[in-house]
């Protein structure tokens, strides 16, 4: 039946009791099943669509025409339909709303010349790997194009099958899946409903494109802006989004204020450090910024996981200490050239040294340590990591100048 034109298969269906009808379009493969929803009327679809599980009957409804899944959804009882609809809108975070329903889809024991066949009739999109599935639908394995290309014509599906097969369940979230795609190497991955009925694939290149698309988000919530902010968003969205992150910006600022204010009596006493404390927090800022941008795109593309946080935190501190080292030689000689005061050339260097480990260090733990309690370390890094870079830079400078207050 499958391997013959869709109108024929509709017809037998169509004149074949509901109850026996109903197993057979259960027992059809999913490519094929679309197939029959696009051949046959509505109130004959309803009719299919009752017996399956909703999940199915939503992944197999999203491979149509939104009109023609519209139709086709108004002939079932108002309640399926609805469960239906809600299962067509899976979040675009979960593993069902990331998938594609088009499939190419065979049974384990179909020969690779009836495979090719088929592939070149239907239109199933890019195929990178067909899936097998058994009379219930469940996944069998998979099999690459390239290798039912240089297979033998007459060799079965099954035999061509590389390793068991890795699948994922709908609801999985964005992160469980690209760890599973990452853990298991494969290019395409069998969604599958809780019966572990298959419901659609997902494609490597689908999930580049969407953890690229988190990642540039998060590059926004980072400074503070909205992930759902366009460059031509409305003004008032673009305020109301952005001024409470503005406002607890400005509460760490004055955090940072505090702690110059602290040593009020040491930069009266030697104005030249009111000078070079904007150097002392950007040099500190930029480090910090850096081992951030760093972690978080591990964190985004799962290269690092909570485990690997002594081991960032270990080598962004290096990375910090060296840097320090580096910058503080070239500062120290500068402010040396221009102030003429050795002291105040080592104030500088060795504080610089100290905040920019720090802000290495804070970038690296910070993301990790909002992870681990859940939250969103995009949305609330970058304020932190300020706030510690600021009062870690003036404490050292200030600190350090207040020490050898009688040498400058």
């Amino acid at each position: 039946l499958e391997g013959g034109p869709s109108s024929d298969f509709a017809q037998f269906l169509s004149s074949t009791p509901p109850d026996v009808a109903r197993r057979v379009f259960q027992a059809t493969t999913p490519s094929a099943a679309v197939g029959l929803l696009q051949t046959m009327a509505a109130p004959a679809t309803a009719l299919l669509l009752e017996g399956l599980d909703p999940a199915r009957s939503a992944a197999l409804l999203a491979s149509l025409e939104s009109k023609d899944a519209e139709v086709r959804l108004a002939a079932l009882p108002s309640s399926l339909a609805a469960e239906i609809r809600e299962l067509m809108a899976y979040s675009g975070e979960t593993a069902g709303g990331l998938m594609s329903a088009r499939v190419a889809t065979f049974r384990p024991d179909t020969p690779v010349s009836d495979i090719l066949a088929v592939l070149r009739e239907r239109s199933v999109g890019r195929v990178l790997d067909i899936v097998l599935v058994d009379a219930d639908a469940r996944v069998t394995g998979t099999v690459a194009i390239e290798d039912l290309a240089i297979a033998a014509p007459d060799a079965v599906a099954s035999e061509l099958t590389r390793r068991a097969p890795a699948t994922v369940q709908a609801m999985a979230s964005r992160d469980e899946v690209v760890e599973m795609m990452t853990r298991s190497h494969v290019r395409t991955l069998p969604v599958v409903d809780g019966d572990q009925r298959l419901l659609g694939v997902l494609r490597h290149d689908a999930l580049v494109r969407a953890v690229e698309e988190e990642v540039s988000a998060d590059l926004q919530t980072m400074v503070g802006a909205s992930k759902e902010e366009q460059a031509l968003s409305p003004v008032s969205f673009a305020v109301r989004k952005r001024l409470p992150w503005l406002q607890i910006n400005l509460v760490t600022a004055f955090l940072a204020a505090a702690v110059v204010g602290f040593f009020e009596q040491t930069i009266a006493q030697v104005t030249a450090l009111a000078v070079l404390l904007p150097v002392v927090a950007g040099q500190s800022g930029n480090t910090g910024a850096q081992a951030l941008a760093v972690t978080m795109r591990g964190l985004a593309l799962r290269e690092v996981r909570l485990r690997h946080w002594r081991q960032v935190s270990i080598k962004e501190a290096t990375v910090g200490l060296i840097n320090g080292i580096g910058v503080a030689l070239t500062t120290s000689l500068g402010v040396f050239l221009w102030s003429r005061s050795p002291a105040l050339a080592l104030v500088i260097g060795s504080s610089m040294v100290l905040s920019m480990v720090a802000a290495g260090l804070a970038g690296a733990v910070v993301p990790m340590v909002l992870t681990a309690v859940k939250q969103d370390p995009a949305q609330s890094s970058s304020i932190i990591l300020t706030t510690v870079t600021d009062i870690v830079g003036f404490f050292s400078f200030l600190g350090i100048a207040t020490l050898l207050i009688n040498s400058l």
